[in-house]
């Protein structure tokens, strides 16, 4: 069996990716990229890696922006699909476009030709958010039509899953900082919500004084 034929078979079995969005640049955190904080020993990408990894997504795309080259170098990311966003500086919202397109030409496979059925969209900077809530979000994965968000005493955060059918809708309204917010808005009763704050804390590392949330 060749590789090709490996990876379709891999796609047809897992059609849900991991898409971790790790661009940011730490503006309040004196220009620190947040990719690259440690916790538990190790740089916050990684963390996020093999969360996703622990829930399910045996495929992970990285979106990487603010120092990019530096954390290609310091974080160990094999077998991640490394996506370079260019326009970082713009927001999370043109992360999440980079990422989708990433996706949208994985190859052969169950929409369209790209082996993808959705994206479990997470976000670098809250390592609190670990592998149970992210394959609670995962297993609401029913096809490419799919909306699931992990809640928190019922109000909306990360991570979300997206599927498929809703990427361009999700791209042609991902701005500023907003990621997929506008769009979850306007299809919120399409969203299946998975209560997740039992095994999660949504917070986020955003500032010096939320740096005290990592360990060492």
């Amino acid at each position: 069996m060749t590789d090709n034929e490996d990876r379709a078979n891999d796609e047809a079995a897992d059609p849900v990716v991991g898409l971790l969005l790790a661009a940011g640049g730490g503006r309040r955190l004196g220009g620190r990229p947040k990719a690259l904080l440690e916790h538990r020993g190790q740089p916050l990408v990684e963390h996020a890696v093999a969360a996703l990894r622990a829930a399910g997504c045996a495929r992970v795309h990285v979106v990487l922006g603010a120092r990019a080259d530096d954390v290609r170098a310091r974080a160990a990311l094999d077998g991640c699909v490394l996506v370079d966003n260019p326009e970082w500086e713009q927001g999370m919202g043109s992360s999440l476009r980079a990422g989708l397109a990433s996706l949208a030409g994985t190859g052969p496979g169950t929409r369209a030709g790209t082996g993808v059925g959705a994206a479990l969209v997470s976000l670098v900077d809250q390592p609190g958010i670990g592998a149970p809530a992210m394959a609670r979000v995962r297993s609401g994965y029913r096809d490419e039509r799919s909306l699931v968000s992990a809640a928190y005493a019922g109000v909306r955060g990360h991570p979300v899953l997206l599927g498929a059918a809703h990427w361009a809708g999700v791209a042609a309204t991902a701005t500023g900082d907003r990621g997929a917010r506008a769009y979850l808005r306007e299809h919120e009763a399409e969203i299946a919500l998975v209560e997740c704050g039992d095994v999660a804390r949504p917070y986020d590392i955003d500032t010096e004084a939320d740096l005290a949330h990592l360990e060492p």
